[in-house]
């Protein structure tokens, strides 16, 4: 019943939140400079089919209309048509999501793995090489831009390695009939070995690229936890009680210093969706990014709020399993 109640509270907190997304998102895309119509319709439509184009969708309309006009259609979960491909954006997103999210999760996959033992590992030896070794470059990820480490990538393992493709979901587009979207899983699904190591070299780049700076952040954030819950009273006891270094490490400190790290991983993975428009653009992968940015030079501001829209409410669900999560990790924390 508690966490129903919770659920319920977290819903209604969501709505104001939303809605005043909404409105700023909507507020921006208004008043950006320039002509949707013009960009939709090319430089040598006339003025009689801009006026015709921008009456279809009430573009010639103020503000407030257009917005009231917005909200009542995404009451009925309509976000709209595109301008840019002209079918309905909710229907472009549903296409592009598998690869936006088979993208994120294996960057947030990659970044975990790597970044929670390392983390363990400076603390455990803090202050020595190691912990020295550990910790600079996860500085110089934090500095590194996404692009840049795109195009090195490609540079070092496409142009001169040639042991990775590019850029893409496959080499032969079309060779394989999704089920869940997710073209590692579906190859495996259907039994084809080579076209899962083919999906599988398309995304080790753009996941690993993307998952840089959540390594980066994890590996401090799991550290200074990791610090601070050996430097606490019951494992100073467990020590004096002679529990072996390993126990203490990994049963009993570790599980407690995994708060702040699920924290950090949750606000990181709605970043993660943001930084995809980059990654996404940089790797030509097939995602809801790429379809943002392609949408962003046409002046598609449909399509964009439509993804907008879309990333807020996967961050709010990513959220929300954190906070949930908090109570299996520590019985100490109760839902309100």
């Amino acid at each position: 019943m508690r966490v129903h109640l919770f659920l319920f509270k977290r819903f209604l907190y969501l709505i104001p939140v939303l809605l005043a997304m909404c409105f700023l998102c909507f507020l921006i895309t208004y008043y950006i400079p320039g002509d949707p119509a013009r960009a939709a319709l090319g430089y040598d439509a006339s003025e009689d089919m801009l006026r015709a184009f921008r009456s279809t969708h009430a573009l010639d309309r103020p503000f407030h209309v257009q917005f009231l006009r917005y909200l009542g259609r995404l009451i009925r979960v309509d976000l709209g048509r595109s301008l840019l491909t002209g079918n309905p954006v909710i229907k472009d997103l549903a296409k592009r999501l598998p690869a936006t999210l088979e993208l994120t999760l294996s960057s947030v996959l990659i970044g975990t793995i790597i970044s929670i033992p390392i983390g363990v590992l400076a603390a455990i030896r803090r202050g020595r090489s190691i912990d020295l070794l550990i910790r600079i470059p996860s500085f110089f990820l934090l500095a590194t831009p996404v692009f840049w480490s795109g195009i090195l990538f490609q540079l070092i393992f496409s142009a001169k390695l040639g042991c990775l493709p590019f850029g893409g979901r496959l080499t032969e587009a079309g060779s394989l009939i999704p089920i869940t979207g997710f073209l590692t899983i579906d190859a495996l699904l259907r039994g084809e070995p080579a076209l899962f190591w083919d999906a599988t070299k398309h995304l080790i780049m753009p996941a690993s690229v993307l998952s840089a700076m959540l390594l980066a952040i994890v590996t401090r954030t799991v550290r200074s936890s990791m610090l601070e819950v050996l430097s606490e009273q019951y494992i100073v006891v467990a020590r004096a009680k002679g529990v072996p270094e390993r126990a203490v490490v990994f049963r009993h400190a570790l599980r407690n210093a995994f708060i702040p790290v699920i924290t950090v991983i949750g606000l990181r993975f709605g970043e993660l969706l943001a930084g995809a428009v980059v990654t996404e653009t940089v790797f030509q992968w097939p995602g809801m990014g790429q379809y943002a940015v392609m949408a962003m030079s046409r002046l598609d501001f449909t399509a964009i709020m439509g993804f907008t829209l879309t990333v807020c409410v996967m961050f709010a669900f990513v959220n929300l399993m954190v906070d949930l999560s908090y109570s299996l990790l520590d019985p100490r924390v109760k839902l309100d």
